[in-house]
């Protein structure tokens, strides 16, 4: 029997990455920085923004895009936390925020009074590596009780972010976590990729990470 194989998975990540470009190039010329954060479910993804942005919103003015498939919680527990203006994206099944999504959820901002646009995406170490959002810089989190050999299992989530954040360093006495091994694997996907240990519940770490954060968004 004669058959077709129609690469439909190449046709839409194309169209997506003409459109992240397009909302590159829009934040670029507005001076926004753009800071796409993935990470598992449960990794400490808000909690880490809420304890980042109260350190940084004095300096900057900052938006935060809230990715689920369904619920506000995460949108809801950002402006409580924090005070900025944070909304909520809702994928509709999806899992991952394309280009598309982001460009529309950008209109429900003023972006001429932004200079930093945080995404919360959605809770996945697979699909959101896939689609460029138009990001300036991508950064992960892995959290202690996922175990350190993460990078060798997903492989791509690690070659496409800038900087890699373990999270929960609190839970060490608890959990078999070699950090010595993990930063080896995440080398081994991005030897560039920067390194961050943290505990946002106890603070510590954190400081690290938003001074270097902060360098960026002052060169936007």
């Amino acid at each position: 029997m004669d058959y077709k194989i129609i690469q439909v998975k190449e046709d839409v990540l194309i169209e997506n990455n003409q459109k992240a470009k397009e909302v590159r190039a829009l934040l670029h010329k507005k001076h926004i920085f753009f800071l796409n954060v993935m990470a598992s479910p449960g990794s400490g993804k808000t909690t880490l923004l809420c304890n980042l942005i109260n350190r940084l919103k004095d300096e900057f003015k900052i938006g935060v895009m809230e990715a689920d498939i369904d619920g506000d919680v995460d949108a809801d527990r950002i402006s409580k936390r924090t005070g900025v203006k944070a909304i909520q994206v809702h994928t509709s099944g999806a899992c991952h925020l394309t280009a598309q999504m982001v460009e529309d959820a950008i209109k429900d901002f003023e972006i001429d009074d932004l200079d930093v646009l945080f995404l919360e995406n959605i809770g996945n170490l697979v699909c959101p590596a896939e689609f460029d959002t138009g990001s300036n810089l991508n950064m992960m989190l892995l959290s202690v009780p996922e175990g350190h050999d993460k990078p060798l299992k997903y492989p791509l989530m690690f070659q496409v972010s800038n900087v890699a954040v373990i999270t929960k360093i609190d839970t060490l006495p608890v959990f078999d976590f070699d950090f010595d091994k993990c930063e080896e694997y995440i080398h081994r996907r991005n030897q560039n990729a920067k390194v961050f240990k943290v505990s946002a519940l106890k603070d510590e770490g954190v400081d690290k990470l938003a001074d270097y954060l902060r360098e960026l968004f002052r060169n936007r």
